[in-house]
């Protein structure tokens, strides 16, 4: 399949030295600035200006990340990001939930952290779809405990997208921290996923509709960029302890919520160390006086592959 590791790419893609924490642990966190205490981020608030002051996924196991902070040169991959946004136009109604007005693709590639290739993987045969790949939550979904869904592949079209690759390989650059990464192939989970609204009385939701993790490895890292926002309201995420995974945002309390968040610009975005924290996002509503909206964003899931043998 397609080999995008020759893809030329605008950020650094040299890896931080791994360090020799056990597996799943993280390093010690220092002591917070004011600014960056648990439940200081409100909804809208603009992030700390000094990036000495922003949570870092190493050090507090989440971090908002922006283009600039992935070393992103939107100039220079234009026609990529436009390439990317229009495969967002034809996403597919989520097979397992088609009245959420929850549109989404999926598929895996795989990356060698001792080589730096990066290659997606075939998807199955599908008389509906054409291909599809297993996106499977364990029990860390509530909504499809231990169900293995198989969803539509991302259209080979945009597998040596430029800009994809180089959000991917950024995104690596947050992980690869972790000793336990350098091992073993990583399995790079790329879900392009919508909600969309039209008229006052429809809402567009995101599952699990609780705060959450992706469950897996110790070692799984997820992060999401905004790709588009137009004429909704809603959608704000949050970022809690792992301890409020399956509740809400607003039952917690306040030592409890690290952040709450819009994203609004292109390529706005987070990263999670998984299994430290949960994250949420909030139901999408269409805007006052608009007739349609929708929200296109892109996850990237990163775990080590774990063989049988």
């Amino acid at each position: 399949m397609d080999d995008i590791r020759s893809a030329p790419s605008p950020v650094d893609i040299t890896a931080p030295v791994p360090t020799d924490d056990p597996y799943g642990s993280p390093p010690a966190a220092p002591a917070r600035p004011a600014g960056d205490a648990p439940g200081a981020a409100a909804a809208g608030a603009p992030a700390p200006d000094h990036p000495d002051d922003r949570a870092t996924v190493r050090r507090d196991g989440y971090a908002r990340l922006r283009a600039a902070d992935l070393g992103v040169d939107t100039e220079a991959l234009t026609g990529d990001f436009a390439q990317l946004a229009h495969g967002y136009q034809d996403l597919p109604p989520d097979p397992y939930a088609p009245d959420t007005n929850r549109y989404r693709r999926y598929s895996h590639a795989v990356y060698l952290p001792w080589s730096g290739e990066l290659s997606f993987v075939p998807g199955a045969p599908d008389p509906a779809f054409g291909t599809v790949t297993e996106y499977w939550q364990d029990e860390h979904n509530p909504e499809f405990p231990r169900v293995r869904r198989r969803l539509p592949d991302i259209p080979p079209a945009l597998h040596g997208n430029r800009l994809l690759n180089a959000l991917i390989r950024a995104d690596l650059d947050q992980a690869l921290w972790l000793r336990d990464l350098h091992h073993a192939p990583l399995y790079i989970g790329v879900h392009m996923i919508t909600l969309a609204v039209r008229g006052q009385q429809r809402v567009a939701v995101s599952s699990p509709n609780c705060l959450h993790q992706d469950g897996g490895s110790p070692a799984t890292f997820t992060f999401a960029h905004l790709i588009g926002c137009h004429n909704i309201s809603g959608g704000e995420n949050a970022i809690a302890t792992a301890e409020s995974a399956g509740r809400r945002p607003d039952t917690l309390p306040a030592d409890a919520l690290h952040a709450r968040f819009m994203m609004t610009e292109p390529l706005d975005g987070y990263g999670v160390h998984d299994h430290r924290v949960s994250h949420y996002v909030a139901p999408v509503h269409l805007a006052d006086g608009k007739n349609s909206g929708r929200r296109d964003i892109l996850i990237i899931g990163i775990a080590p592959y774990t063989p049988g043998l």
